[in-house]
Formats: C-alpha cells, sequence, structure tokens
C-alpha cells in the first residue's frame, strides 16, 4: 500500500538525515506511485480509442526537471505555459513533437522559437493568431513545415466549487468564448482561412470540477470541431486537445475519480471523438503527481494558546501557499511520526501546526485532531506531489526544501535519489541581487 510505503519512506529519511537540524523540511515523491498513475491514464485511454493519443503532463504541476524526465521515461509528453517550463522540458529530454505550448500572453521571441523548435503552438486569442500568420508564413515561405497549430476555445460550460482554477466560466480569461455573439462564425472563418490551422483546444476541468461538466465542455468543441470540417469540405481539424484537470481526492488514501471512469464517460457523451478520426492530447497535471508526494518538517516548539495546543512546524505557507491562504478550498491531511520517523500513536488531540513564517495566518491544520506533538517529532503533509514544494513562495526568504525520489528494493530498503538539493542561504542571497549590492 502507498501508505505503508510511505511510512517506510518517513522513517529512512530520518535515518539518512534528509530531515534534519540544517535541513527541517523535505520532500518525499513516490515514484513508484508516480510511474503508477502514468501507466493508468495510458491505458484508460487505450481502452476507448486505438486514436493516437498524446499524453502531455502539465508542468505547472511540478516543474522539476527529473520529474519530467522520469514521465518522459513513462511515455508522456509536456505542456508548457512559459519560456521557463519550455526550457524545463527541453532539459529533461522530451522532443518537441511531443511538447504542447499552451499560454495567454505567448511573446512574438515564443511563438517563434516554438514554430522553429517544431513545437505544437495553441493560439489563445485572435491577436495571437494573427500574430502567428506572418510567422508561419515566413517560415512555409522558407521551405519549412510549421509543426500543430491549434486555437483554444473556452466552451462557456460553467464553474466548480473554486472559482480561481474554473477556466471555462463566461468570463474566463483563457481562450476564444465559443457562446459570445458572433464568436463561433469567427472561430469557423479563421479555420477556413488558414489551412495550418488543424487543431481545436479546450480545458474545461481542474480540482472543484464536477467529470460530467468537463465532459460537457469536450463534447461542445468536438460539435466545433465537426461543423469547422463539415464547412472546409474535408478534416481540416485532425486533433483536439482536451487539456487536463482530472480532481484529486485530498480527503482519503483513495484515488479517485480513476483514469478510467473519465475516459469512459468522454466515449460515452462523446463517441464520435474517439472513433479514431481525431488523434487526442491531453494535458493531466495534479491528478498524475499529487498522491504520491509528501512533505515532511520536524515540529521545533509546542505551546498553548487560549488553551489550544500550538506546534511550530518548519513546512508552512513556503510549501503549502494555496493551504494557508485558502485552507477551505486546500485542506490537507496531516499525519504525525516521531523523532525517529515512526507513526506517532496517542489519544487524538485538537492542536494547530503553524508553519515558520511571521505571520499569524501561517497555518497548515487548525484544531486538527492528532496524537499530542511534541519537540523532534515529524508532521507529514500528504497529498502534496503537486503544486506544493515544487512551487516555493519566498516568505521571510525561507529556503526551498530538498526533494528526493524514494523507492523500495525487494529487501525492504528504502532507496532515494536527489530531485532538487536543498536551498543554500548562499543561493538565496544570489538570487536576492547579492552581486548588485551597490
Amino acid at each position: 500500500m502507498a501508505s505503508d510505503r510511505r511510512d517506510q519512506a518517513v522513517r529512512a529519511a530520518v535515518a539518512h538525515a534528509l530531515l534534519s537540524d540544517s535541513a527541517p523540511v523535505a520532500a518525499l515523491l513516490d515514484t513508484a506511485g508516480v510511474r503508477a498513475s502514468a501507466a493508468a491514464l495510458r491505458a484508460a485511454f487505450a481502452a476507448v480509442t486505438d486514436a493516437p493519443v498524446l499524453h502531455a503532463f502539465a508542468v505547472k504541476a511540478a516543474p522539476l526537471v527529473p520529474v519530467l524526465r522520469l514521465l518522459r521515461e513513462e511515455g508522456l509528453g509536456a505542456e508548457v505555459a512559459s519560456p521557463g517550463e519550455l526550457a524545463l522540458a527541453r532539459a529533461a529530454g522530451v522532443p518537441p513533437q511531443l511538447t504542447v505550448l499552451d499560454s495567454p500572453a505567448k511573446t512574438p521571441t515564443e511563438l517563434r522559437e516554438a514554430l522553429t523548435l517544431g513545437t505544437a503552438v495553441n493560439a489563445d486569442n485572435p491577436q495571437e493568431l494573427a500574430r502567428l500568420d506572418p510567422l508561419v508564413a515566413a517560415l512555409t515561405g522558407a521551405g519549412g513545415t510549421p509543426p500543430p497549430v491549434g486555437l483554444r476555445v473556452n466552451a462557456q460550460v460553467g464553474g466548480g466549487s473554486i472559482g480561481a482554477l474554473s477556466t471555462a466560466t463566461d468570463t474566463s480569461k483563457f481562450g476564444v468564448p465559443l457562446r459570445d455573439d458572433g464568436a463561433r462564425e469567427w472561430i469557423v472563418r479563421a479555420f477556413l482561412e488558414r489551412p495550418w490551422l488543424t487543431r481545436l483546444h479546450t480545458h474545461s476541468g481542474s480540482q472543484g470540477v464536477p467529470l460530467a461538466l468537463m465532459a460537457t465542455g469536450v463534447r461542445a468543441v468536438y460539435e466545433l470541431a465537426e461543423e469547422i470540417n463539415a464547412a472546409a469540405g474535408r478534416h481540416q481539424v485532425d486533433t483536439v486537445d482536451i487539456g487536463g484537470g482530472l480532481p484529486v481526492n485530498f480527503a482519503s488514501e483513495e484515488e479517485t475519480p480513476t483514469y478510467a471512469r473519465y475516459a469512459r464517460l468522454l466515449a460515452d457523451e462523446v463517441p464520435g471523438l474517439f472513433d479514431g478520426r481525431y488523434g487526442l492530447v491531453t494535458e493531466f497535471g495534479r491528478a498524475l503527481l499529487a498522491k504520491h508526494g509528501t512533505v515532511l518538517a520536524r515540529v521545533e516548539y509546542t505551546k498553548t494558546s487560549g488553551g489550544r495546543p500550538v506546534a511550530v512546524a518548519h513546512a508552512g505557507v513556503q510549501v503549502a501557499t494555496r493551504t494557508v491562504y485558502d485552507p477551505a478550498s486546500w485542506p490537507l491531511r496531516i499525519v504525525a511520526y516521531d523523532a525517529a520517523g515512526r507513526p506517532k500513536s496517542g489519544p487524538p488531540l485538537a492542536q494547530d501546526v503553524a508553519g515558520p513564517a511571521c505571520f499569524a495566518g501561517d497555518l497548515l491544520a487548525v484544531a486538527r485532531p492528532l496524537p499530542r506533538l511534541e519537540p523532534g517529532d515529524v508532521v507529514a503533509a500528504l497529498d502534496t506531489g503537486a503544486y506544493y514544494f515544487a512551487h516555493h513562495y519566498a516568505y521571510n526568504s525561507l529556503p526551498r526544501p530538498g526533494v528526493y525520489g524514494y523507492e523500495l528494493e525487494p529487501d525492504g530498503t528504502v532507496r532515494f535519489a536527489t530531485v532538487r538539493s536543498p536551498q543554500r542561504p548562499a543561493e538565496i542571497v544570489a538570487e536576492s541581487g547579492g552581486e548588485h549590492r551597490d
């Protein structure tokens, strides 16, 4: 079980001094779990279509080169949304033909680089599409062949329970709004005027969005592809990029919903998309990694305030920014271990788990029932493999924690590999303008 592997890894991390006085925060990534998630994703779509499918991992979920390399080994490509993410994907060995560039604010330089490399591009809006016209013409005129180019469409099917992550609302900043007056006609005309425009892209899901709503968005864009192809009199749109956004269960160990459930739902709701006429691209991120990551932090002090116990630990807003600022939307499960990394027992006691930052709201959990925590104990924030330890928030100039992948050998030995080294004070000074102090 994943929880058993995690318990063994925590104890080994303490024994190997990955968590120590000089590094009181460490992040662990279960590589076997990541590989299993990648395999489940591939199998889920292979079960419902024989058409080619590119599973492009959303790099923003874990912009770490070794993680991207691991996923590439498991047959995945990369979805990037900035020059930095494109550079990370290239450093990880992801080839351009397995890379997709999405961003609502691409510069001419970014577009030119992507086209030159052979990276697929999804244009976000009419102005960007107009910007692509001369770039594609220049590439074609020079004897080159442009990579696949698509247009992002906002299906405007509605939002989920987390407004900030709802990308298919009426007023979303992403894509061409499909239901706005005249938008559908403009989209069809834009494709007819550009024979090189061969993809449609949508992204209707994310955390808090129900699967049925995600499927509704995919169906809307499939119907648009059919309309474009009928108007063109040929199969101009040959690929539909359905985005990602599969929600993650943060309440228990269960991995739900599954890729298989979502793929079956799509195949039932949009059968024409899976009959072999269209290639598919997916852009999953959080669902591939979240359940396989754990942030460990040493408890430094304990106290009582207003009658409630408080454990002051070393992980807070710097690694769990969303949880600290929006705990209702992003609650984390917390598990207690003793100073040797063994699961802690004892009657549950409601206590706060506070982070190290100098503001009162830096809390990982409030009134959480846990065995009484003591200095030297270890608290583990579960399901943090995506959007947590890879997205450092440098409040108080707190250092980025080390990240370590782990695997269990047949004899029960835990083997670690460094994904990212702990940040040193000298590195903080350097990136804070140390060389320009005068």
